[in-house]
């Protein structure tokens, strides 16, 4: 069913720098259509150049989160080109999310499946209500969650992703908690609350070591334990010779609150 003519990403910004991502197509589920994608990732560019940027949270209307790619979409359109443009793209879009400089939180409301599970996978923090639940289901239409797989591998342990990708089960919030997809579970109308509550946590401290420490944080997962420590220490160096460490050290010195 099309989607009425509407954005298909609500922006908003407010004056801390905190921008909030709305997925607004509810009647087609929140699907990653060619327009979503481009839509939000046209968001994600915006907050990329905005320097006083804090946080993103990435949030959803209607009755689920994601329900993953738009199917019939794709189907009309069985050429293996097209097939590979797709997913580029979509993985420009997870990639978006990891390059940011600010951190990013997902708010799940409801459903998120195949590539709308690999979403929130793919962001830095996920909160969910306790009524959201979680799959990559696309092996019920023959089709292997690959590219989910890839973000939902690095959240979860192996066996745990591998079962999901291969069975198409759905795990609730709690679970998904226990597994490391989010990070907490509350009642859905205790949601927003909770939500900015991690995000105030967020913004309160200073975005140069934030922005030093995701950077940090990614690449040293991806390479092997000596180089990681060779980074980190790298990262550390760079961070306490920085104004705002300096200046968080000396005001825990002087026991004061540090003036970022």
């Amino acid at each position: 069913m099309s989607e009425p003519s509407v954005d298909l990403v609500l922006h908003l910004r407010d004056a801390r720098g905190v921008h909030t991502l709305t997925l607004n197509a509810p009647r087609s589920f929140n699907v990653l259509s060619e327009a979503m994608m481009a839509a939000l990732q046209a968001a994600l560019d915006a907050v990329a150049a905005d320097p006083q940027a804090r946080a993103v949270v990435i949030a959803a209307s209607g009755r689920a989160f994601c329900a993953g790619h738009d199917l019939k979409e794709m189907r009309a359109r069985p050429d293996v080109a097209y097939y590979q443009a797709l997913f580029a793209a979509c993985s420009k879009l997870m990639l978006s999310i990891r390059r940011l400089e600010v951190p990013v939180v997902a708010r799940v409301h409801a459903l998120a499946t195949a590539a709308g599970c690999q979403l929130v996978a793919q962001c830095d923090l996920a909160v969910a209500a306790s009524e959201a639940s979680f799959g990559v289901n696309g092996i019920d239409v023959g089709l292997f969650c690959a590219t989910p797989g890839v973000a939902l591998s690095r959240n979860m342990l192996p066996k745990q992703a591998m079962e999901m990708l291969l069975t198409g089960d759905f795990i609730s919030a709690n679970e998904a908690r226990a597994r490391g997809l989010v990070n907490r579970v509350v009642a859905t109308d205790a949601l927003d609350a909770e939500v900015t509550a991690l995000v105030d946590r967020i913004v309160a401290k200073p975005r140069e070591a934030i922005a030093m420490g995701k950077a940090l944080f990614y690449r040293q997962l991806e390479t092997g334990l000596e180089s990681a420590y060779q980074l980190a220490g790298q990262t550390m160096a760079c961070n306490m010779a920085h104004a705002v460490a300096q200046e968080g050290v000396q005001a825990f010195i002087e026991k004061r609150a540090p003036n970022w």
